[in-house]
């Protein structure tokens, strides 16, 4: 009876151990295989479109004036740079400069006055090698807003240069 006993405790350590080494050897694999899956996805996708990725400065498209000012500030050029950087790498890539204004001033003024500030963002693509095929620039004057109010603070969210991309 002690050898039977003894024979069953065996068997069973013995399969308790040989089920738990293969159960943990196929749930490593698992959890390889899904962390190589979500990290080359989510690498894919972010080469695939850095102009979407939030943490890539292509993702921010608004070029801020000062008031009755067309000159892109300091602040706005490293943004300007990556976008011109970005579309002399990739020569089928075509961009509108859509200029803004705030709702001060008559409209013919705000036409022109827009006009300037998307051929101030051209000027300064042109400049850093972007070709003239690949930019085009139109004035939106102070039809699209993009803050609703007559304050300060709407004032300067409307006076900008959108960059919008063929596509998007």
């Amino acid at each position: 009876m002690k050898k039977i006993m003894l024979s069953v405790l065996l068997s069973s350590l013995l399969a308790a151990c040989a089920s738990q080494e293969a159960k943990d050897t196929s749930k490593a694999a698992v959890e390889d295989r899904s962390g190589q899956q979500g990290q080359q996805a989510a690498t894919s996708g972010a080469a695939s479109n850095p102009l979407k990725d939030p943490s890539n400065i292509l993702s921010k498209r608004s070029v801020y004036f000062d008031f009755d000012k067309s000159n892109v500030k300091d602040e706005y050029k490293p943004m300007v740079e990556a976008h011109a950087k970005y579309l002399t790498g990739h020569a089928d890539a075509k961009v509108t400069v859509q200029g803004n204004t705030d709702e001060r001033g008559s409209r013919e003024y705000n036409i022109a006055l827009g006009q300037r500030r998307a051929d101030s963002v051209k000027k300064m693509m042109n400049v850093l090698g972007v070709a003239d095929k690949q930019i085009e620039t139109v004035s939106l004057g102070e039809e699209k807003p993009k803050a609703e109010g007559h304050d300060e603070a709407a004032w300067h969210q409307n006076r900008r240069a959108d960059l919008v991309y063929q596509g998007e």
